[in-house]
């Protein structure tokens, strides 16, 4: 057997525990399958004194983690840190730059200077993992990069933020509104105390833009991700669209338009109604699931714990196993110098239905102002619902189903209604995917 492959573990929450745990009960049964020993030579966290439920006497302590980088009894720094800038960047910048391989959890870095580090990894013949920066314990990179090599990604779209998903189908269950679930979802440890970045799509948007560069071969480009959040979803929205025979989930897509004979990539991550009978309607709680669809393949789905210690340490170690074995590869499939830019593409021409929920003020001629705005942008009404009583006085919620056109017309009736006075606030509009 090779000599034991040597890590530095920076950050010792969560993951970083779990990672130290999962190598001393499965270390016999990893060492075998990797070809080598994995062996903890050192470690750094904030509070040395903690207690983590795990011993750290046998590791080496580094106060300063980017000293990780620079030990020569490490061969592989493993970031759990968090953090698109800072110290966790600083470490991985020195890991590469030193030679050494570098395993991250950390989404937001990639997302950010992904197409960096790529090209530093390269440049050093250094492998840049991060499995367990997408979906956890789900192995959709792997899934993308290695199964799915031999295909043209069509389309990918997905449930990328637990949290979310856990907030949707406690709605679905219970009836309550987004606040009072998502509290709850705190109280229990599946929402942070700040949940900004959760609630309002920004974490499933860094996640999926790592997705679309590797599926489309594509440089990375958070910043043209279209990102809308759930917090002005409603129990009457819920309620609606269970009528509809749809559940609400808040996806994140992405495909790539060649009409015009240069590569545009359309990415966002919007709450969609999903038809019932489409697998995603069925995953609920705080879990992950990702469907690519491949021309060859057809649909994939990969589906899991979308975080924890245990899954998202378990895609850690994967990632630790491959650089054992010698398995490091591009780091988004193709040479980071070979990857595409893609401008943004404009979604104006997509077909679909639109669920559109309006909230109106009690006085007489608002549906009519509502209807002649659809009309004169040429979308078609299939149903339309109110919610509430004018006669109880308040705000009155309408709710409108559109026959399938493109995404243009909606944008336009929605420009026509802009600043009226019959609307007490934006309205809500959502597709549906059947």
């Amino acid at each position: 057997m090779s000599a034991p492959l040597r890590i530095a573990l920076a950050g010792l929450g969560t993951v970083g525990a779990g990672v130290i745990r999962l190598l001393e009960t499965n270390g016999e049964l990893i060492a075998q399958r990797a070809g080598r020993e994995i062996q903890v030579t050192a470690v750094c966290a904030r509070d040395r004194s903690k207690d983590r439920g795990i011993d750290l006497s046998p590791y080496a302590w580094e106060d300063d983690m980017t000293a990780l980088a620079a030990r020569d009894d490490v061969d592989v720094v493993v970031e759990l840190v968090g953090g698109s800038d800072g110290p966790a960047l600083a470490l991985a910048r020195n890991a590469l730059n030193g030679g050494k391989h570098l395993v991250t959890a950390n989404k937001a870095m990639i997302a950010h200077h992904g197409m960096e580090l790529a090209s530093v990894a390269e440049a050093g013949n250094a492998a840049l993992k991060f499995e367990a920066a997408v979906a956890g314990g789900i192995p959709v990179i792997k899934g993308l990069g290695e199964g799915a090599a031999a295909n043209a990604i069509d389309r990918l779209y997905g449930i990328l933020n637990g949290t979310c998903n856990y907030i949707l189908s406690q709605m679905e269950s219970t009836g309550a509104d987004f606040g009072d679930v998502l509290k709850d979802a705190q109280e229990l440890g599946y929402a942070e105390a700040d949940p900004t970045f959760d609630i309002e799509g920004v974490d499933a948007a860094h996640k999926l833009a790592i997705l679309a560069s590797i599926a489309f071969g594509t440089k990375l480009d958070f910043g043209a991700v279209d990102i809308s959040g759930i917090t002005k979803i409603r129990a009457a929205d819920i309620a609606q669209a269970d009528a509809l025979g749809y559940v609400i989930r808040l996806l994140g897509t992405a495909d790539v338009d060649t009409g015009s004979g240069e590569k545009r990539l359309l990415q966002r991550v919007q709450p969609y109604l999903v038809s019932k009978e489409h697998p995603l309607a069925a995953v609920d709680g705080p879990t992950n699931a990702v469907v690519l669809e491949c021309n060859f393949a057809g649909r994939l789905l990969f589906e899991g714990a979308g975080a924890g210690d245990g899954p998202t340490a378990s895609a850690v170690v994967a990632d630790i196993v491959d650089i054992a074995r010698g398995n490091f590869g591009a780091p988004f499939s193709l040479p980071a110098g070979a990857l595409q830019p893609a401008a943004p593409a404009d979604p104006g021409n997509r077909l679909s239905r639109f669920y559109m929920r309006f909230v109106v003020a009690d006085r007489l001629g608002v549906l009519a102002e509502i209807t002649a705005a659809m009309r004169d942008a040429g979308v078609s009404i299939e149903s339309m619902i109110q919610h509430g009583h004018p006669e109880e006085g308040g705000d009155v919620l309408v709710a409108i189903v559109s026959h399938e056109g493109p995404e243009s017309g909606v944008s336009a009736a929605l420009d026509l209604l802009d600043g009226s006075p019959s609307l007490s606030e934006a309205p809500l509009v959502m597709r549906l995917l059947g």
